[in-house]
């Protein structure tokens, strides 16, 4: 059986799937709903779009993810 994801990796990628007006709302949203600082959440979020357990439990969201970071790496 795969490793299942932590409820706190379950809400990072639940709060990734929402649409944001502005990213001043996402940074608050990862403070008040989450507790945590946005850089940590941000070394999270992208440690999980390498973990194959993030990508079985919503493959559309690491995989939308994963395609906008290679493309930023790109642009380096």
């Amino acid at each position: 059986m795969a490793e299942e994801l932590t409820p706190l990796e379950r809400d990072v990628l639940a709060l990734e799937r929402r649409g944001w007006a502005s990213p001043g709302a996402k940074e608050r949203a990862i403070r008040e709903e989450l507790g945590m600082v946005p850089v940590r959440y941000y070394q999270l979020l992208n440690a999980l779009l390498d973990a194959p357990r993030a990508l079985a439990h919503d493959p559309v969201t690491v995989n939308r993810l994963r395609r906008i970071r290679d493309a930023r790496r790109a642009e380096r």
